[in-house]
């Protein structure tokens, strides 16, 4: 399916900050340049802006217009439903060491049809809590068939436009299908360090997986989060 107009403007502006033309705090192009360039209304600028406002790659200011985010956010593991932005439940985040690979563990690898033995690319983010101490380690694992494909994926440091829309751009291939399983443990010895909590120390486990349409997957996403701020709450119609 083609890209709406406002669709392709938000694109375009993704990939012009991925390539570094516009850096974190940069002003990007205003309302009425872009509709010139574009040959659109203000109006499907402004849609364009929402989007990416939404998925946290620029924000507004006032009386400057928008900028690139300073500070992206993240978030944990799963919760990616269908119309939720990628801001929703996110938080401050570093990354932690340079993407490598590795031999998942043995619950990625099930989910991920891996082989025994069978490599992954492995992407690892701390998300902070608000007084910025460690709140969550987010292990992403990366099969090959997609991280050959999606360069940007083996570099260091965030991707600006988000993982999701840089895979779809490279490989043509898109999340329709997300499964998420929680589970509690106790964290194991390198966990406890990067959580900078002692052991035994209960941990819950959210397992994110994302399929695509021939429910091939993506990615799986491991989200350990000590068991003292875990939270996890959902509302629904009764009756």
């Amino acid at each position: 399916m083609p890209l709406l107009k406002y669709e392709q403007i938000a694109e375009d502006l993704r990939i012009r900050i991925a390539n570094g033309e516009f850096g974190p705090g940069d002003l990007l192009p205003s309302g009425r340049d872009l509709a010139e360039q574009w040959s659109v209304s203000r109006a499907t600028v402004v849609k364009a802006y929402d989007v990416l406002r939404n998925d946290g790659v620029v924000v507004a200011r006032q009386g400057a217009g928008f900028t690139v985010v300073e500070f992206p956010v993240a978030r944990p593991a799963g919760g990616r439903r269908a119309g939720t932005a990628r801001v929703a439940g996110g938080a401050p985040f570093r990354r932690l060491g340079t993407p490598d690979w590795a031999v998942p563990p043995e619950r990625v690898v099930g989910v991920l049809g891996l082989e025994p033995g069978e490599t992954a690319l492995r992407r690892m983010r701390m998300v902070l809590l608000e007084d910025g101490s460690p709140g969550t380690l987010v292990t992403a694992w990366f099969p090959a068939e997609v991280a050959n494909l999606a360069p940007r994926l083996s570099l260091p440091g965030p991707i600006p436009e988000g993982t999701t829309h840089h895979v779809r751009r490279e490989t043509g291939r898109s999340p329709v299908e997300g499964v998420d399983i929680t589970t509690v443990r106790l964290a194991d010895e390198e966990e406890s360090r990067l959580l900078e909590v002692e052991r035994p120390e209960a941990v819950a486990v959210v397992l994110h997986v994302a399929y695509d349409g021939e429910r091939r997957s993506l990615v799986c996403e491991e989200g350990v989060t000590p068991s003292r701020v875990f939270e996890q709450s959902d509302s629904y119609p009764m009756g």
